[in-house]
């Protein structure tokens, strides 16, 4: 009897474990980022889109949880730059689109000069990986370019190398840089021949801890025929580049499942910005028309999907504030750095905007700590000059918004425009003149005070600069005169 008390009470207070709600964060997770190009929600049916179906990508929403306040920036560079330091254009300098394999002029992504989450994930003990879009250097003439960054394997469409014809493919016949350099691979479609990489490297690495960095091509143009399907018009090329994007989400998750490691593998699904301009879908009963290089909503606004079955419960949503400068130390919360700890390199101690969002994801909290997030930048407003690649605009106009209203901020620091989100989702009617509100006047103050707390000069792009090249943009008297 006595034996048999003792068991009951050790059942009971096992019962009481399991009903705790406290989460302990496994050691080191794998983390699997994957940023599609050139997509909005518009375009994920998981968000009301109605002009296609992404049952995979639905599918990992559904195991986790979606976020709805998530800011990108509206185009490629500022995107991508602002992913890998941590911080804001303004903070970076690289503001608006510089295609580096393309221009040139000495420019690239110096990781001396900048945080690198590439390098700190590896310092952290993560095995790392990329494979995809880069853009930010040559690998022409920094072939060392992505081992400098952290990755130990990489396998990236080079860019449109001037000068290489062969070079603008990144899908049929794609020209790809790996280890043993840069060819083209005759017969394939590239966003094959990238998953496969990502996918052998989850197989070869499935005992390590892993960082994956994968930067999609699809869905960037120029539109094209995927493997699957076929049509003759921009949008029925555009449609199959989608369901192409959502069938390989479904292989690199069905990879994690071969190799025995989903459950404790942080997924991460978004966009780098919004849906070109010449492509219009349907969303929630609302004609949608792409955002890309523009800070409206449907060009920053990006969707973003958390799945880690092990932590994360599934179909949660979040109104959490979240924006790309957060990824940075996210990831390296969850690596188990402390972030008081400053990055630093060469003694050189380096600001981080970003705030870690690893509560929301563990405890389903709707807020990430944040009460405002912005988006800025885009756009080729840079030229080449004596002093090396510049902005045009000593302060770049620029976007905040908290989780109901949006302010607009010229490159003169004015307030421009001020819109209520949740009554006005597609930004028709401008309150700026209309604060008759206290709830009003209140947010619109608060957003207004946190612009005037940045810098009143946007950096240039921080870089030793390379050496010059035949292909290079050359200097010119007009872009002297760029710089207001």
């Amino acid at each position: 009897m006595k034996n048999l008390i003792l068991f009951g009470l050790l059942l009971s207070l096992m019962g009481c474990n399991n009903n705790r709600t406290t989460t302990v964060t496994p050691s080191q997770p794998n983390i699997i980022f994957i940023m599609v190009d050139d997509l909005g929600k518009e375009w994920v049916s998981h968000y009301g889109a109605e002009n296609i179906s992404t049952p995979n990508i639905d599918a990992l929403a559904a195991s986790g949880m979606t976020f709805h306040n998530v800011y990108s920036m509206p185009q490629c560079t500022p995107t991508r730059v602002t992913l890998l330091t941590g911080q804001y254009p303004f903070r970076h300098g690289w503001v608006n689109h510089w295609d580096v394999p393309r221009w040139g002029g000495g420019a690239h992504f110096d990781e001396e000069m900048n945080p690198s989450i590439g390098r700190e994930m590896q310092k952290a003990g993560y095995t790392t990986c990329i494979a995809g879009k880069w853009q930010i250097d040559d690998f022409r003439v920094e072939p060392d370019a992505l081992s400098k960054n952290g990755f130990d394997e990489y396998c990236m469409w080079t860019g449109y190398e001037t000068g290489i014809e062969a070079s603008i493919n990144r899908y049929q016949d794609p020209y790809i840089f790996t280890k043993q350099g840069s060819h083209t691979y005759e017969g394939e479609f590239g966003p094959d021949v990238f998953k496969n990489f990502i996918i052998d490297f989850i197989a070869t690495n499935k005992n390590k801890p892993m960082f994956i960095y994968y930067p999609m091509v699809l869905t960037h143009t120029p539109f094209v025929n995927t493997p699957l399907d076929s049509a003759t018009d921009n949008l029925g090329k555009h449609k199959a580049m989608v369901k192409y994007t959502d069938k390989i989400t479904g292989e690199i998750i069905q990879a994690l499942d071969d190799a025995g490691i989903r459950e404790n593998t942080l997924v991460i699904w978004t966009t780098d910005n919004g849906t070109t301009g010449a492509i219009t879908g349907k969303i929630n009963g609302r004609m949608v028309k792409g955002g890309k290089a523009k800070t409206i909503e449907s060009g920053i606004n990006a969707p973003f999907i958390a799945s880690w079955p092990s932590i994360i419960k599934p179909n949660q949503m979040s109104e959490a504030l979240i924006d790309f400068t957060d990824y940075y130390p996210t990831f390296l919360d969850l690596a188990g750095v402390d972030l008081q700890k400053q990055p630093s390199e060469n003694n050189k101690t380096f600001k981080i905007d970003g705030q870690s969002f690893k509560n929301a994801l563990l405890e389903g909290k709707e807020a990430s700590g944040r009460e405002w997030i912005l988006g800025m930048g885009g756009g080729n407003h840079a030229a080449l000059t004596k002093n090396g690649v510049e902005n045009q605009y000593i302060f770049r106009d620029r976007v905040l918004r908290n989780k109901k209203y949006k302010l607009y901020i010229n490159s003169e620091r004015e307030a421009e425009s001020f819109f209520d989100l949740q009554l006005d989702p597609e930004e028709k009617v401008n309150l700026k003149d209309s604060l008759n509100s206290e709830e009003r006047k209140k947010n619109f103050q608060q957003l207004y005070e946190v612009m005037q707390s940045f810098p009143l000069k946007d950096n240039d792009p921080m870089y030793q600069e390379n050496p010059a090249q035949a292909w290079d943009v050359a200097v010119t008297e007009e872009s002297q005169k760029w710089k207001k």
